[in-house]
């Protein structure tokens, strides 16, 4: 399988480029200047992994929550790629939940399985959900499972954050909070992890297999925070990404 997959939601950017079993990743700085810097930077991993867009099968983006410029730059993209994939024709996208993601890395990174995935919301408040890893047969390998997702995520003051006896504590929330992050919870053992491009590439072939992909016209970022309206520079942001990714994909480009 040929994926493509990107996450814009924290402060870091990371994409990932899967083809076969072979993985190629990326990481640098994210925040406002994504916008700008995502595309060439999949283009650079894309070349480097020696795969054109039109070989793509689908493309995997972190749907949230998270930075809410963040957010909109991804799911531009993930559109404009996709919908120029494949000669026009163009593939699915896959939106994954930021949040399990984390979890995800948390397992890959550390070995967790009961995990409360965090992020950090910005304005004394975090994101939060509760993860538990299913194992499979014990002969199919470390990796084989899946994860129970719930059906709600959650915004609330870190203080406010619960944790059961024995989970982790996931993300990137006890950099931002330190010990105002769980203080009901002080046995709780914290790991950083962050919603990876790896992590969304090794949770695709289980999401693709449920009907997670959907058209292009029809991913969208998941926001827990409301917020009002877009800034005048967001939208014009997210529309410039949509047009530059969909004129990346469109031009044939190296063979599978």
């Amino acid at each position: 399988m040929h994926l493509l997959a990107f996450d814009t939601s924290t402060d870091t950017l990371s994409i990932a480029v899967q083809r076969g079993e072979t993985v190629w990743e990326h990481s640098a700085p994210g925040g406002a200047q994504a916008s700008t810097t995502l595309i060439p930077a999949i283009r650079a991993l894309m070349a480097q992994a020696g795969l054109g867009f039109d070989a793509l099968d689908a493309v995997v983006f972190g749907r949230g929550p998270g930075s809410f410029t963040g957010l909109r730059t991804a799911c531009a993209v993930a559109q404009g790629l996709a919908f120029g994939a494949r000669g026009g024709r163009g593939v699915p996208v896959l939106p994954v939940d930021t949040l399990l993601a984390v979890a995800e890395q948390a397992r890959a990174e550390h070995g967790c399985t009961r995990v409360v995935a965090v992020l950090d919301a910005r304005m004394n408040e975090v994101y939060s959900a509760p993860f538990t890893w299913q194992q499979a047969n014990p002969a199919a390998g470390a990796g084989a499972g899946q994860w129970t997702v719930p059906d709600d995520f959650h915004l609330v003051a870190p203080e406010s954050l619960a944790v059961p006896a024995g989970w982790t504590v996931a993300g990137n929330a006890l950099a931002a909070y330190g010990p105002r992050l769980a203080p009901g919870a002080p046995d709780a053992l914290h790991v950083h992890a962050l919603p990876t491009a790896a992590a969304l590439l090794r949770l695709a072939p289980a999401l693709l297999g449920a009907g997670g992909a959907v058209p292009a016209d029809a991913a969208l970022p998941r926001y827990i925070r409301d917020k009002v309206a877009q800034t005048t520079a967001e939208r014009e942001a997210a529309k410039r990404a949509a047009a530059d990714a969909a004129a990346t994909a469109t031009p044939p480009t190296a063979s599978s």
